[in-house]
C-alpha cells in the first residue's frame, strides 16, 4: 500500500477542483444557482469576514435556503452547538471563516466552497484536506482573488479547472470602477458577458 502524502502538491493534484470567475456582487446568486446540483451534499463554505458571512446567511434565508453559520461574533458554546448540529445532518450548508474552522471538527463534508480565497494561501490547502479524495472543492474567484489564485496554482503545480455556470447572467457593477485601475485579465470574459447581457 502506497503512502499517502499531505503536502500541497499531493493534496492539490488528487482533489477535484473547479473555479468559477465571477464579480463579487454576483457571488450570492451564483452560489444559489450552484446549489441546484449540490442540494443533497454537505457543504462547507468559507468567507473572509464575519460581515460577509452574515450577509450570505441573510440572502439565503430570503430564498428559503437554510444555512448554519459560525464566526468570531458567536460564543464558543454556540459555535460548538452549531457544529454538532451540522455533523448530525445528511446534507446542509455550514458557513464559516478560516480562523473559526481551525477550532472545529466537522464530519461528512462533501463539498468545500471558497466563496473567497484566503488571505493566507496555506489555509486553502487546509480547506482541501477536508474533502481530500472524497469530495470536491469549488472556488468563486473575483478580480481581487486573482493573485491568490495564481499563488494557489503555483504551490500545487497545476491549474484549477475553469468552468462557466450554464445560464448564469453576469451583471454590471453598480459603481463604475476607477479609470486608472487595470482590469484583471482572466475576468475580461466575465465583464464582456455582463455587458452582452445588459447592452446600453
Amino acid at each position: 500500500m502506497s503512502k499517502k502524502y499531505y503536502d500541497q502538491i499531493s493534496v492539490g493534484n488528487r482533489t477535484k477542483q473547479r473555479a468559477f470567475f465571477v464579480q463579487d456582487h454576483d457571488k450570492n446568486r451564483m452560489f444559489e444557482e450552484l446549489l441546484g446540483s449540490l442540494s443533497e451534499k454537505k457543504i462547507l463554505l468559507f468567507l473572509k469576514s464575519k460581515r460577509k458571512a452574515d450577509a450570505l446567511v441573510k440572502y439565503l434565508a430570503s430564498k428559503q435556503i437554510d444555512a448554519l453559520s459560525a464566526h468570531g461574533n458567536h460564543r464558543a458554546l454556540q459555535i460548538e452547538e452549531v457544529a454538532a448540529t451540522f455533523n448530525t445532518q445528511k446534507n446542509g450548508i455550514f458557513i464559516t471563516t478560516d480562523k473559526i474552522f481551525e477550532k472545529l471538527t466537522l464530519e461528512g463534508v462533501e463539498v468545500v466552497v471558497s466563496y473567497d480565497l484566503p488571505l493566507e494561501i496555506a489555509d486553502y490547502f487546509k480547506r482541501l484536506i477536508v474533502v481530500d479524495e472524497r469530495g470536491e472543492a469549488i472556488a468563486l474567484v473575483d478580480p481581487q482573488d486573482e493573485a491568490a489564485l495564481a499563488s494557489v496554482e503555483h504551490m500545487m503545480k497545476c491549474e484549477m479547472q475553469e468552468e462557466e455556470l450554464e445560464g448564469f447572467v453576469h451583471t454590471k457593477l453598480k459603481q463604475t470602477p476607477p479609470k486608472d485601475k487595470p482590469k484583471k485579465p482572466r475576468h475580461k470574459k466575465t465583464e464582456q458577458r455582463a455587458k452582452a447581457s445588459h447592452p446600453l
